[in-house]
């Protein structure tokens, strides 16, 4: 998290982990599509000889409160082939949450597993606990044969910490429940150490709802939230707020 107090802008940085062609890539041109073009700057990707890396800034949100408060959101997504370690660890460095794109063919299921346990140690290499880290995971893909189940998912939300978001991204379904996911995750995290709702009037729970809005979205910000398979409960009252 940075915070420029002469400009009163907040910019917070979120990343997009997982296999090579989980569709990470594909959540992001997906998300910039949908920002308005006055609010987004520009797709930007730095080719590799085997995947890409992209990145995008949504910006200025600017939120009304007694302070005025400019966001600034910065999204990337790192390369998933193997051989692109440091690029990921690098990436990695100043994210303020991740969001961990699972393949959800039976088949990619290794891939998965590999990508997580990287996504553990690049956070390491970083200092980082993984534990300490705001994270949701989005199984996408859920329109091909021989996926895992719903079932399976709910299970597998029900023994970790983390929201799980069912997703094709291809189609967009799931896109912006899972980035509202890890942004409201990610500010609250943020919140609940440096006291922002205090400092810069503006809570997890008001945040979510006024980008939910700015994203176009026909369904409430509780709504979108609502859509995960499993994991704990994500919205949830701001600090000093009426129960």
């Amino acid at each position: 998290m940075q915070f420029d107090f002469v400009a009163k802008e907040l910019t917070i940085k979120l990343v997009y982990y997982g296999p090579a062609l989980s569709g990470k890539t594909t959540n992001l041109q997906s998300l910039h599509l949908l920002v308005d073009s006055t609010s987004r700057g520009r797709l930007m990707t730095l080719e590799t000889r085997d995947d890409r890396t992209l990145f995008f800034d949504m910006l200025p949100l600017t939120f009304r409160s007694d302070k005025d408060l400019s966001l600034r959101i910065k999204l990337f997504t790192v390369p998933g082939q193997v051989i692109h370690g440091s690029t990921r660890r690098l990436v990695l460095q100043g994210a303020d949450g991740i969001v961990f794109v699972a393949d959800s063919q039976l088949a990619e299921t290794a891939n998965n597993a590999a990508a997580f346990l990287d996504l553990t140690e690049n956070l390491k290499a970083n200092g980082i606990k993984m534990s300490e880290m705001p994270l949701v995971i989005q199984f996408n893909k859920r329109d091909l044969p021989d996926v895992r189940t719903d079932a399976e998912l709910i299970a597998l939300a029900r023994r970790g910490k983390e929201p799980v978001f069912p997703a094709i991204a291809a189609t967009g379904k799931g896109v912006v429940e899972t980035f509202m996911g890890i942004l409201h995750l990610s500010y609250s995290t943020l919140d609940a150490q440096h006291k922002l709702k205090d400092k810069l009037g503006l809570g997890a729970s008001a945040l979510v709802a006024d980008v939910a809005g700015k994203l176009g979205s026909k369904v409430t910000a509780e709504q979108l939230l609502g859509a995960r398979l499993g994991g704990p409960e994500i919205l949830r009252p701001d600090p000093g707020s009426a129960p």
